[in-house]
């Protein structure tokens, strides 16, 4: 009769395999997997910015832009020394009035301009044959006015700009009029007259930048007046509008 100890030993050998030796060879496979697509798409990517870039303009065409390029910037540049002279005049008319948060809110708007004609004097230097914005060939074409006009993607990412910038200035300019129980009205901001925060002077007309800040202002005007969200939202104090209205705004098409 075999004895208890000698059972205990005969058990020892039926102990399953551990599992976990073979779930890590297939963890491995999985991350080398996963490691392989994501370098594919890096790739993919890289190869599409640079087919992109390939598609340049003629060296006539990109002097003609060039050339036009610096006249618009030397006007926009003595637009801004004219402008400066009349924002004055209107910041001290909301002081007479007691409007003093559309008061706040003019200072720090004029505060902006200045820095940003600072910017543009920095940038006369601005070396034009070597920006990717005046010889990539056009990739988009928006309608304004009945008209189609052509930009490629530094000019498509600029309207963009125009339309948010317009939209956080004018949220800040209607809830400016509101605390000051102001009438609404924003023609009759100097911001949205102006209209030229945040821009440039790179990449399209400052027309065309001017009407679609003033899109932007409208609308986020409206919202900053009625304390709402209806064509933007907030994110820590900044405002930008939702994407889908800009798209709607902007109505870019491809055009490759």
């Amino acid at each position: 009769m075999k004895s208890r100890s000698s059972r205990k030993k005969q058990a020892k050998p039926e102990k399953l395999a551990k599992p976990e030796k073979q779930a890590k060879p297939e963890k491995q496979r999985r991350a080398q997997e996963k490691q392989q697509q994501n370098q594919n798409r890096q790739q993919q990517q890289r190869a599409q910015e640079q087919q992109q870039q390939g598609e340049r303009l003629s060296q006539q065409r990109q002097q003609q832009l060039i050339a036009q390029q610096r006249q618009c910037v030397t006007q926009y540049n003595q637009h801004l020394d004219q402008e400066e002279n009349l924002e004055q005049r209107q910041i001290a008319q909301l002081r007479q009035q007691n409007r003093m948060a559309q008061y706040r809110y003019q200072e720090q708007y004029l505060e902006h301009s200045r820095q940003q004609q600072a910017n543009l004097r920095n940038d006369r230097n601005h070396d034009y044959d070597d920006d990717p914005g005046y010889y990539m060939a056009p990739t988009y074409r928006y309608r304004r006015g009945g008209t189609y006009y052509q930009t490629n993607q530094y000019g498509a990412d600029l309207l963009r700009q125009a339309v948010n910038n317009g939209y956080q200035q004018g949220f800040q300019a209607g809830q400016a009029d509101r605390q000051d129980r102001w009438a609404p009205n924003y023609q009759n901001s100097y911001a949205y007259q102006d209209a030229n925060y945040g821009y440039n002077g790179h990449y399209i007309a400052q027309d065309d930048y001017n009407y679609y800040f003033r899109q932007g202002f409208q609308r986020g005007y409206d919202d900053g007046f009625n304390s709402r969200y209806q064509y933007g939202s907030n994110s820590n104090g900044s405002y930008s509008m939702l994407g889908n209205v800009v798209s709607q705004i902007l109505g870019l098409q491809s055009v490759r």
